[in-house]
């Protein structure tokens, strides 16, 4: 089996070297590229385009362009931010720029493995204790408030909430569904307003309650 190429970029010496020691006798990676800067970042996604890549979020630069930019571009590469930062404002942007996860450099390496494992099957993967801080803010908590009417999908809603969870952009969700991109993002801007929601991740974490909620009434 073909190993996963692994880019990284921290500004941080020690971390970037903890972390290229980390992968190192994992069998399943290797790291092709490192990088100390949201520009040395786009310079190694436009040049290595690694399976993953693993960044930091205060890198000097704006290392939610470069990835924007990147993500735009179609590549294959997935992105996965790791921050000591665990505010929920910068996790949103974050994954709006496109990428497929956020891990706190708080979290244990086997949980910066498995996040690594996980955005590479194209799925999204937020640390945990983060995914529960967003699930409980009050915006979130409102959805089950917002409206006394059930909330229904349609089926083409449906599918494209699907593709959501597995880390499709907007422009490969088009391609799969064989519709326009502008489409795609009416689409978005619909199942924000039926989920009372304002971005990506916040449509995927109020469809997520969703389906628990239809579940939970069904066994009740």
């Amino acid at each position: 089996m073909a190993s996963i190429s692994l880019a990284l970029a921290d500004d941080h010496p020690l971390m970037l070297a903890g972390l290229v020691e980390l992968f190192r006798p994992e069998q399943d990676f290797t790291v092709v590229a490192t990088g100390r800067s949201a520009d040395e970042a786009l310079e190694i996604g436009l040049r290595s385009n690694p399976d993953v890549f693993i960044v930091d979020v205060m890198m000097p630069g704006n290392i939610f362009d470069t990835v924007g930019k990147l993500v735009e571009r179609g590549g294959r590469t997935k992105f996965l931010a790791f921050s000591a930062m665990s505010r929920s404002d910068l996790a949103i942007r974050m994954l709006d720029s496109g990428a497929s996860g956020y891990v706190l450099k708080g979290s244990s390496p086997q949980e910066l493995l498995e996040a690594v494992r996980a955005v590479h099957r194209g799925e999204i993967f937020i640390t945990r204790d983060l995914a529960c801080k967003l699930v409980e803010e009050q915006r979130i908590a409102s959805l089950r408030i917002a409206t006394g009417a059930p909330v229904k999908l349609s089926v083409r809603e449906a599918q494209i909430i699907a593709m959501l969870t597995r880390g499709f952009t907007n422009r490969q969700i088009a391609l799969e569904l064989n519709l326009g991109e502008k489409t795609v993002k009416n689409y978005m801007t619909i199942l924000m307003q039926k989920l009372n929601a304002r971005n990506r991740l916040e449509v995927l974490i109020a469809a997520q309650k969703l389906d628990h909620d239809r579940e939970h009434g069904l066994r009740h």
